[in-house]
């Protein structure tokens, strides 16, 4: 009996559930939230409409515009590099679940640099423990494409502390 290839296309499917689901909820914030409205949801959370021009934790946003163009190459070069590899390593799931979450993510934030020339964030979580390290204790919101990022990212991590262990 003849071994199954494995299929990009599961991956490739996850990443487009991703890019949908992120975003369908920037097109619910940009209709019904102006720029810096806010809703509680709990004592700490909040929905918001935040507009960051600059990279994770507003790195480079105020570098006066060069930026957007400079993150949208590096999210375009990265997304190419992941469908390259996922078509390499498609039967590798852990690994091939993380290049997906990222990828998902990383085309929904080019998508609102290039219509945008901004990324919509609207996640707002706040605790008073985090006070000493960002402003009034509240993390720097965040969209579902930046938790495609970061759950790609600690799977990544994963996937190698395993392959690791097993090569030993």
């Amino acid at each position: 009996m003849a071994k199954r290839k494995a299929s990009l296309w599961p991956w490739l499917g996850l990443a487009a559930a991703i890019l949908l689901l992120d975003q369908f909820t920037k097109t619910l914030i940009l209709g019904y939230y102006q720029l810096g409205d806010s809703t509680p949801i709990t004592s700490f959370f909040n929905i918001v409409r935040v507009h960051n021009t600059g990279a994770a934790f507003s790195f480079l946003a105020s570098a006066g515009g060069w930026q957007r163009w400079f993150f949208t190459g590096i999210g375009i070069a990265a997304s190419v590099f992941i469908v390259w590899m996922l078509r390499s390593h498609p039967g590798e799931k852990l690994f091939s679940f993380a290049l997906a979450c990222i990828l998902g993510g990383a085309i929904g934030n080019v998508i609102d640099r290039l219509l945008h020339g901004y990324v919509v964030d609207m996640l707002d979580f706040h605790w008073p423990f985090l006070s000493g390290i960002f402003h009034g204790g509240h993390f720097p919101a965040f969209n579902v494409a930046d938790m495609g990022i970061s759950i790609g990212a600690m799977a990544l991590i994963l996937d190698e502390i395993l392959r690791v262990r097993r090569s030993k």
